[in-house]
């Protein structure tokens, strides 16, 4: 097991336990303030790779990932526990079993097993099917325990939603020449420290990397649920 596994491993549970502490107490407004603090010091992140390049293209791109940060930190303080925990199986099963599935198969069905060589090189596509089939049956069997496909369908694009916020972001770094979200800040003695709370180290990423794809998945699935009037 190598040591980003362990950082990601580690820093995983500790946030999918003040998740679950935060959601089930004070009507989750612990939960919601430290994703607002996420989201937050992830457009922090973002800023400072301005530092490395000022194209226009890559201004867009910094704008949509800011939309993405800010209608998703809406869509988490909106949805309700029942809901929320659609976003827990699909995106963090997404997030968790492609990556734990790449390390031990990849490359052993798919010889030239890498799917997106030039925005995410280290996917592999075992990873990345076994990874969304993991969400979809995760997904499904909260919603066949419910009985609620016709009005939680939805939720099903989780794990694509998922991979997509996460590509973008791999994209958004790479057209700044940033390999890690928290590259550049960290080196502010300050930012090196709130770094820490998310396993931040030099070469783990940082508050980007870890709400990317929720961000993403939840801007997506607040458009649907607005426009197709669906409850939550």
């Amino acid at each position: 097991m190598d040591k980003n596994f362990k950082v990601r491993l580690i820093v995983g549970l500790s946030m999918f336990a003040v998740a679950l502490i935060g959601l089930y107490t004070f009507d989750s407004i612990p939960f919601k303030i430290i994703f607002g603090f996420f989201a937050g010091m992830s457009i922090v992140e973002l800023l400072s790779f301005f530092k490395k390049k000022h194209r226009v293209f890559n201004i867009v791109l910094a704008l949509f990932e800011v939309l993405f940060l800010v209608f998703g930190t809406v869509f988490v303080v909106r949805v309700d526990l029942n809901h929320f925990w659609y976003i827990i199986l699909g995106v963090c099963g997404y997030d968790i079993f492609a990556y734990l599935f790449g390390k031990l198969f990849g490359g052993k069905i798919f010889k030239k097993s890498r799917p997106f060589p030039r925005v995410s090189k280290n996917k592999t596509w075992e990873g990345t099917f076994l990874g969304l089939a993991t969400s979809a049956i995760l997904v499904a069997i909260k919603m066949g325990a419910q009985g609620s496909f016709e009005t939680d369908w939805m939720f099903l694009l989780c794990g694509p939603l998922a991979l997509c916020g996460d590509l973008f972001e791999s994209f958004l770094k790479r057209q700044f020449g940033v390999k890690d979200s928290n590259e550049i800040i960290i080196k502010n003695k300050f930012f090196k420290f709130v770094e820490l709370f998310v396993g931040g180290s030099e070469g783990h990423g940082g508050f980007l990397d870890r709400v990317d794809s929720t961000a993403f998945t939840g801007t997506v699935l607040l458009i649907i649920i607005l426009v197709s009037y669906t409850p939550w």
